[in-house]
């Protein structure tokens, strides 16, 4: 393993489709297992938050359509992570629920749901991760990589298949709990969604803490 702490990385440009720019350098020194990972659900009202972690071969031909996972159509996306689910070496889904969200603060949660992801994942030389660099993951061979989903591919693929993911199983449980539209907004703070909330009331699935927040907001 390479022994270096989490870096914030920055790029004054950014293409319009991740590569493996990030993940070359890494193999080139010799990390044969080099991570990406990504969440969705950070910002939902209802629901746990979902990562994605994975590891391809730097042989991997990507798809001209691997886009951050926000540009792409929901049928883009499905196909997509169908590609990772055949294509990556090894992938694997970690989630934090709505009650650790509540308990631990968003942030914690979110890391423990990317750590889960790796510890499912296996062996892992480096991790690239979306975002600003996180205390928990301080100890890991890794890099925080700064708009991650829209630059690096690994990161890309993991944050296409966390969303397939999460977005099934917010529409799972859509059909247990109807009238929030959960099957459209995944849960997240739409202005049908507040208005159910205020009509129909919460769920057991909703987040006290972001209620709270989304409450005032309103006021």
């Amino acid at each position: 393993m390479v022994s270096l702490a989490s870096t914030r990385l920055r790029r004054s440009g950014r293409g319009e489709r991740p590569t493996f720019e990030l993940e070359q350098a890494l193999w080139c020194a010799g990390n044969r297992w080099v991570a990406g990972v990504d969440e969705v659900g950070r910002g939902a009202l209802a629901g746990p938050v979902v990562a994605a972690a994975c590891i391809f071969e730097p042989s991997t031909e990507l798809p001209d359509r691997l886009r951050d996972s926000k540009r792409l159509t929901a049928a883009q996306r499905r196909a997509l992570a169908d590609w990772v689910r055949q294509c990556s070496l090894r992938w694997a889904i970690g989630a934090a629920s709505h009650r650790e969200v509540d308990r631990l603060g968003i942030v914690r949660a979110t890391a423990l749901a990317m750590l889960r992801a790796l510890q499912r994942l296996g062996p892992v030389d480096h991790v690239l991760y979306d975002g600003l660099p996180l205390t928990e993951f301080e100890r890991l061979p890794g890099t925080a990589v700064v708009h991650g989903d829209m630059r690096c591919a690994s990161i890309a693929a993991a944050s296409i298949l966390a969303k397939v993911i999460r977005d099934d199983l917010m529409a799972r449980l859509a059909v247990r709990y109807p009238g929030y539209g959960w099957e459209e907004n995944a849960g997240y703070g739409t202005p049908s969604h507040r208005r159910a909330i205020r009509e129909l009331g919460s769920t057991p699935f909703h987040r006290r803490s972001f209620q709270v927040r989304a409450n005032a907001d309103e006021e």
